[in-house]
């Protein structure tokens, strides 16, 4: 499935099969922060309009199948360094597909100017993403306790991933 795989830019024509890819993700509540009951307005506005870039995959058949948004972690000074969210369509998931939305995205990153990538809110129960963001690159340089109020687990530890995406000292 990753070979056949194309990563290209969102277009507004591509909301009714983003968001149906989406929706799901948000209402299980097991790994974004987003309000479970999040509408679809609201879904477009973080996911599309609060984000510097938003890319989609797409398989050989033209159907929908992964996302990644990309936009600064923080603001002015702290600008320099990217944040990222992904998303992988559950029948889609353990084909690569997640991996090469992350290397994608580090590239684009690197391509804006953007001197590192940062994740602020991993949930320590999304072992498929840790290892997927590990074996790409990132390591974990915190441990937020009790950070994330998992929808079936209650209150489980968050991770923050972090990477470098040039030469030289860390940003």
């Amino acid at each position: 499935m990753a070979s056949l795989l194309q990563i290209r830019p969102y277009v507004p024509a591509d909301w009714p099969a983003l968001w149906a890819l989406l929706e799901p993700v948000f209402r299980a509540g097991e790994t974004f922060p987003h309000d479970p009951a999040i509408t679809e307005a609201e879904a477009q506005l973080a996911w599309v309009e609060q984000n510097q870039a938003v890319m989609i995959a797409v398989d050989g058949a033209g159907a929908l199948v992964g996302t990644y948004y990309l936009r600064p972690n923080s603001l002015e000074l702290g600008a320099h360094v990217a944040n990222a969210g992904y998303v992988v369509a559950e029948h889609c998931r353990r084909q690569g597909i997640g991996s090469r939305l992350c290397q994608h995205s580090l590239q684009a990153a690197r391509v804006l100017g953007f001197r590192a990538m940062q994740f602020n809110l991993v949930v320590s129960t999304n072992t498929a993403g840790i290892h997927c963001w590990q074996r790409n690159g990132f390591q974990v340089i915190g441990t937020l306790p009790g950070a994330f109020r998992h929808r079936q687990l209650g209150y489980v530890d968050a991770l923050v991933m972090f990477q470098g995406l040039v030469e030289g000292p860390a940003p």
